[in-house]
């Protein structure tokens, strides 16, 4: 049995379900603004696991509390990018914690290219593995 049917992208909360609907994202957002963390929208086309640093789509909504605010930016973001990975992180400025407590995709491209291992031998019969993503193979704004 596969667990990932279609390879798709697995980052985040929820990654191993079916896309979440407005409805379902304006519940999470709501459970986020409940325990008082800020929320803000990133975006990439470079989903590569070690690339935590996405594009932020404007600037966190730390006195926003409307969740209604929140996904009017997820749809402008997903206009603007609409062949890109999406995702909402959740941020908990609370002193002791600060950092991310929740985060999950929003949006992602029609096709998603995937990843592939490259074996490297090395000396002493030592092997190293790379994950490689396949997006990455065209330039820049061009890769969907």
């Amino acid at each position: 049995m596969m667990t990932n049917p279609g390879n798709r992208l697995t980052q985040g909360q929820f990654s191993f379900l079916p896309d979440l609907t407005d409805a379902q994202i304006i519940t999470q957002i709501k459970y986020a603004l409940n325990k008082g963390w800020a929320v803000s929208v990133e975006y990439t086309d470079d989903p590569h696991p070690r690339n935590t640093y996405w594009e932020m789509f404007g600037n966190p909504m730390f006195d926003l509390k409307d969740p209604a605010g929140i996904l009017m930016e997820i749809n402008n973001c997903r206009k603007t990018f609409p062949n890109h990975y999406i995702r909402v992180t959740a941020f908990d400025s609370t002193r002791g914690w600060e950092t991310p407590r929740m985060s999950y995709l929003v949006n992602r491209p029609m096709k998603e290219p995937g990843f592939g291992l490259v074996r490297q031998e090395s000396e002493g019969r030592m092997i190293r593995y790379t994950v490689h993503s396949y997006a990455t193979d065209k330039a820049e704004m061009e890769r969907y």
